[in-house]
């Protein structure tokens, strides 16, 4: 009677090379996920953008039809009949993942500022614009800008 041995498993050399072709696929991968993060946080952060300066157009219109003069408001999230997810009004530089603030710089003028979840921090330039005597107008929302990149 003849023993036969069968081979069971693989060989060092196989799981080596199964092994290279996961580690090429993952450096393929993983930066094309981090760009989706970002480029999906971009568009979060432009949605909510679209939706302050709607807002701040129908608060205008109120204004005028109210009072007679288009103005905007101190604080531009005001404007909004919801505040966006993570928004608080502590006044400081948005400083925890998905954190929507407001610093008011007591003048008019103030930022709109969002952290988002890879810790960087994005700001707008908010102007509500002059609200009184005859020479009122309504104000400006600045584009975005990294916070720290000169």
């Amino acid at each position: 009677m003849k023993k036969t041995t069968s081979r069971n498993g693989f060989t060092l050399i196989e799981l080596i090379i199964v092994m290279v072709i996961l580690g090429i696929m993952a450096a393929v991968a993983v930066p094309r996920y981090l760009d989706s993060i970002a480029n999906a946080e971009e568009s979060a952060e432009d949605a909510v953008i679209s939706a302050v300066r709607n807002g701040l157009k129908q608060y205008a219109n109120n204004a005028l039809v109210d009072g007679g003069r288009a103005t905007w408001p101190t604080d531009p999230f005001s404007a909004l009949s919801e505040k966006p997810a993570g928004h608080t009004e502590d006044g400081d530089l948005a400083n925890e993942d998905g954190e929507w603030t407001f610093i008011d710089n007591l003048d008019g003028t103030g930022q709109i500022t969002h952290q988002r979840a890879d810790n960087s921090r994005y700001t707008w330039d908010y102007n509500s614009g002059t609200q009184d005597g005859d020479d009122a107008a309504i104000g400006s929302l600045g584009n975005r800008t990294p916070v720290g990149v000169e």
